[in-house]
């Protein structure tokens, strides 16, 4: 199915699609193999400092192919990173972008919009605060809406993320995702549909996903601890939650312990600058958690690098 506005779970060939609108926009990310059957895809590089870029692109260029994007440009809430992302590809397609992010937002992202010529209104407490903001004021304005994971071309831009994994190793049997509002996990979900086995990884203080499966439906959580200006969404997104149960897609979840763990290991051997999202499908290897089975291969997305380096060592 394939949809400009609105929520519905994209299909392999939609994900595809999207990789062909987007090629030469968003980068193809290595994947490092840090031992024999174990690889790290590394979406720390990509534009903007995460995979969000791969979804902003596909939603703008989406709608620009349909006659639908308004003078008014694009509109967008965000922990930081969709919104980094929507400011970085509105800048690069010149058109107007309005980022809408709550308090919790580190001063990193912030600065880093700044950055990026996005005019910015920093407003609630969590994520779902600033999203309401930036509902009314798209309502007022006729602005384009990017949603942050909820909404098709997002989704499906994200999981080229997967297909990307597929080809650079040759074929993996399972693919750990951090799962926010979802997005991520729906796209590439869809992406390596009867090639790979998808695992959801989500912190112990956040669990949209698993808490989702649980009740039958997406219900609303506490949002805390130490990831919460990236994977701070209340509830799990519809899109991600049908993706999720059709594919019969599993939650693990580890601590915020686990979680500054994976960042710190991720920094001492290998240089990898994560911020705490990227390190939470990491700290389920590292925690035991997900064990590897006898000669699987696994590949493990590292989703964002929007982090104070100051705090690495």
């Amino acid at each position: 199915m394939r949809r400009v506005d609105g929520a519905a779970t994209p299909a392999r060939a939609d994900v595809e699609r999207a990789a062909e609108r987007i090629a030469g926009y968003a980068r193809r990310t290595p994947v490092v193999e840090v031992e024999p059957g174990l690889w790290l895809k590394l979406e720390t590089l990509q534009h903007s400092g995460s995979f969000k870029a791969r979804g902003a692109f596909n939603r703008i260029l989406s709608a620009r192919e349909a006659g639908l994007l308004p003078a008014a440009g694009v509109i967008a809430a965000s922990g930081g990173n969709h919104g980094l992302a929507v400011a970085y590809a509105a800048g690069t397609l010149g058109v107007r972008a309005e980022i809408f992010v709550p308090e919790v937002t580190s001063p990193v992202k912030v600065a880093g919009l700044r950055a990026l010529g996005a005019e910015i209104t920093q407003t609630g407490a969590i994520y779902s605060d600033a999203y309401e903001a930036s509902v009314k004021r798209a309502a007022d304005t006729g602005a384009l809406e990017l949603h942050a994971y909820d909404q098709f071309e997002i989704a499906a831009g994200a999981g080229t993320t997967g297909l990307e994994i597929l080809e650079q190793t040759g074929g993996v049997d399972t693919i750990l995702v951090a799962v926010g509002g979802g997005g991520l996990i729906a796209g590439v979900t869809a992406a390596v549909a009867g090639r790979a086995r998808v695992v959801a990884v989500e912190p112990e203080l956040i669990p949209t996903l698993h808490d989702a499966l649980a009740a039958g439906r997406p219900v609303t959580v506490n949002v805390s601890g130490v990831a919460a200006d990236s994977l701070g969404a209340s509830r799990v997104g519809r899109v991600a939650f049908d993706a999720a149960t059709a594919a019969g897609v599993r939650s693990l979840l580890v601590s915020d312990d686990d979680i500054i763990a994976a960042r710190r290991e991720l920094w001492r051997s290998y240089r990898i600058a994560a911020e705490y999202a990227g390190a939470t499908a990491p700290a389920a290897l590292l925690s035991g958690a997900y064990r590897r089975s006898p000669g699987e291969r696994v590949a493990v997305i590292v989703c964002g690098a929007n982090t104070d380096l100051a705090t690495l060592a």
